[in-house]
């Protein structure tokens, strides 16, 4: 541990998160490139000049740091001349050209396209493309480019409280507009252009096509695409649940896991290569070639690339066979993707990966010494089964904060399915070679779709062991780091038993405890009204402690399903949800809300400027309103007609009055 420690990449890694979060949250670096580089080079210059040793780490460290802050600025197109959004004016002819294929919406299919030209000039950057549905349209495929006149449109926020930010999302993404259109609003254009991306998508749909020949069952192909191809798209929701529940997911994921799997098949395949001359060498670039021809073919995505990437790191140092190789391989890797594609700091996908691949790394030998069976059979599935504790205990926080659920029986599933992952993998890629030389038997398929339907089986059977799913569960982010720090600290005790770091271990625990009892008092002393956001309803809610009060029109089926209720009530402790009527009023600490609704009828005696709720589309004159009560705020949710909105928007604004749609906006919040 202490070498680790002391291993310099860890501290560059250190210094470039910090450097990383730091640009992103602030944007405080907004120079252009010349004085970028020129920073660098000064700081670098520096550190070889000072022979103070404090103040050559001090300068090294500071680096480092703006290492990350410059990654950041680099990789955010919206800072080139040549980004889409400096040149697009009214009117403008547009060239896109598909660069993934998203999974298709009910009424759109979706994908990412790059903006490479505006009215002739080259330009830059990445937009959420949606083509509207019909039965006569086909698909789009990868690196087909079409001509159209778009109008961009921001990317919605997330509506309510504590649901999925999909504009956040994918601003991480480098995606910051979308576009709609249909297929008689677009030409698709005869383009000779191939990217490596359109290659490995054309490869792949060769793949997929000579497979349907066999006869596999929907959720069959649509599994093996996602263990061999990395194809997610076509998984039913009911599957996908299935595998969420029963701590499974990361199976239809090309990542770490199946990597991992596949480096430790071909490396024992190669292993005779080692008696040749240069052996090492040669089996490692062997390894390493093998390794991105499956990212090819798995459609080289943000986590397959990823993947690949941290284990030709790890193949490469294990070919040294150096003490603490495979700690030191990984954090290299980690510097090395977070210096060209820092955004993926933000990814869930590489979060879980690396905080896997490190309770790994540093739980799993302490767990596994506390019992060595002499069987060998019994030992296999015993580092198997500390293997599984190690990466959960790596990323139970973190998937707590992020699912706000943990399936207890993720043992049971990967205990079962994990020791023939590899067998599953190395005979998915025979049934797809010889598939596609036609020469596969279809008694070779069957069998093989067989053992899929089995695995989707047992699966299904765990996911619907109720009383192991422990659902609902929130922790706070800083409850979350003080978790890492109980475990961190947990660890670093085992590992060297000193009373120094027993002071540290209760330290942690004190930590935990505060920041329970400080959350635990706000979420009792906690009032706030919510205007929530849902399309041709109203859903209002009184917040006081730990009850919350709700005026609505859902049905008790619709209420209980309803996600924005579900995910604000989760993620703020609510105890209790009690249906009421406001009766048109709410008295909120020192502000008056007013709720009108169809009826349009509203009392004024006595208000203040106050706040003003429209409801169910009110046949109200807007003008006559504003000059009556002079609201401070006038508010519409998702249970009014568009038209009237946009009209009662305009007037607003004419007027000068703060308006605030649930639809565009999101939830109205307003705290004590």
């Amino acid at each position: 541990m202490k070498r680790l420690l002391n291993y310099l990449p860890l501290h560059f890694v250190v210094l470039g998160i910090l450097g990383i979060c730091f640009q992103f949250f602030t944007q405080f670096w907004n120079f252009n490139f010349r004085e970028t580089l020129f920073l660098l080079g000064f700081l670098t210059m520096l550190v070889f000049e000072i022979n103070n040793r404090v103040l050559r780490t001090f300068v090294t460290f500071l680096l480092f740091f703006f290492i990350g802050v410059s990654s950041v600025f680099i990789n955010d197109n919206r800072n080139y001349d040549s980004f889409y959004e400096h040149h697009l004016e009214e009117n403008s002819t547009v060239i896109l050209q598909i660069r993934t294929i998203l999974k298709p919406g009910n009424y759109y299919n979706k994908y990412e396209a790059n903006v490479i030209k505006i009215d002739g000039v080259k330009t830059t950057g990445i937009v959420l493309l949606n083509i509207k549905r019909d039965s006569v349209s086909t698909s789009l495929k990868v690196d087909n480019q079409i001509l159209l006149k778009p109008i961009l449109k921001e990317l919605i926020p997330s509506l309510n409280p504590h649901q999925f930010d999909y504009k956040s999302y994918l601003a991480k993404q480098g995606i910051h507009h979308q576009l709609f259109t249909e297929k008689h609003q677009f030409l698709k254009l005869n383009s000779t252009t191939t990217t490596l991306f359109g290659l490995s998508a054309k490869f792949r749909n060769r793949i997929q096509e000579s497979l349907k020949k066999y006869n596999f069952k929907n959720n069959e192909l649509a599994v093996i695409n996602a263990l061999l191809l990395g194809q997610r798209q076509d998984i039913s929701k009911e599957l996908i649940r299935d595998y969420q529940r029963a701590g499974a997911v990361h199976i239809l994921a090309v990542s770490g896991l199946h990597v991992g799997v596949i480096l430790l098949i071909l490396s024992f395949l190669f292993k005779p290569v080692e008696k040749l001359k240069y052996g090492k060498f040669i089996k490692t670039v062997i390894i390493v070639f093998l390794l991105w021809m499956f990212a090819f073919i798995a459609g080289l995505s943000a986590s397959v690339v990823r993947a690949v990437t941290m284990f030709t790191f790890l193949a490469i140092g294990m070919s040294f066979r150096r003490k603490n190789v495979v700690e030191f391989s990984f954090i290299s890797s980690m510097f090395f993707l977070l210096l060209i594609k820092p955004m993926f700091l933000f990814d869930v996908g590489f979060q879980l990966s690396y905080l896997a691949v490190f309770g790994i790394l540093w739980t799993q030998p302490k767990i596994y010494a506390i019992w060595k069976p002499k069987s060998k059979v019994v030992d296999f599935f015993w580092q198997l089964f500390t293997v599984s504790i190690a990466a959960q205990i790596g990323i139970l926080p973190l998937s707590i904060y992020y699912f706000q659920q943990f399936p207890g029986l993720f043992l049971a599933s990967n205990l079962v399915i994990i020791p023939f992952l590899g067998a599953i993998l190395i005979g998915g890629v025979l049934v797809m070679i010889t598939s596609l030389l036609n020469i596969l038997p279809q008694v070779l398929a069957d069998f093989y779709g067989i053992i899929i339907s089995w695995m989707n089986a047992f699966v299904s059977w765990i996911s619907h062991q109720e009383e192991f799913l422990f659902k609902e569960i929130s922790i706070s982010f800083n409850a979350m780091i003080c978790w890492y720090a109980f475990i961190f600290l947990g660890i670093y005790f085992l590992i060297d038993k000193t009373s120094k770091r027993l002071i540290y271990f209760f330290i942690s625990i004190i930590l935990i405890q505060s920041v329970f009892l400080l959350e635990s008092n706000e979420n009792k002393s906690k009032e706030e009204v919510i205007v929530f956001h849902k399309s041709r309803f109203s859903i209002i809610g009184k917040r006081t402690g730990e009850q919350l009060f709700l005026q609505h029109d859902l049905d008790s089926l619709k209420l209980l399903n309803e996600n924005s209720i579900k995910s604000y009530s989760v993620a703020e402790s609510v105890t209790e949800i009690q249906k009421m009527s406001f009766k048109n009023f709410i008295k909120f600490s020192d502000k008056d809300v007013l709720l009108i609704d169809s009826l349009g009828i509203y009392q004024v005696y006595g208000m203040n400027k106050p706040i003003v709720v429209l409801q169910y589309s009110p046949k109200i004159n807007m003008t006559r309103l504003i000059e009556k009560i002079k609201p401070s705020i006038i508010i519409a949710d998702g249970s009014n007609y568009k038209s009237y909105v946009l009209r009662w928007e305009k007037i607003c604004l004419q007027n000068q009055i703060p308006f605030h749609y649930t639809g565009q906006k999101g939830a109205y919040i307003l705290k004590n």
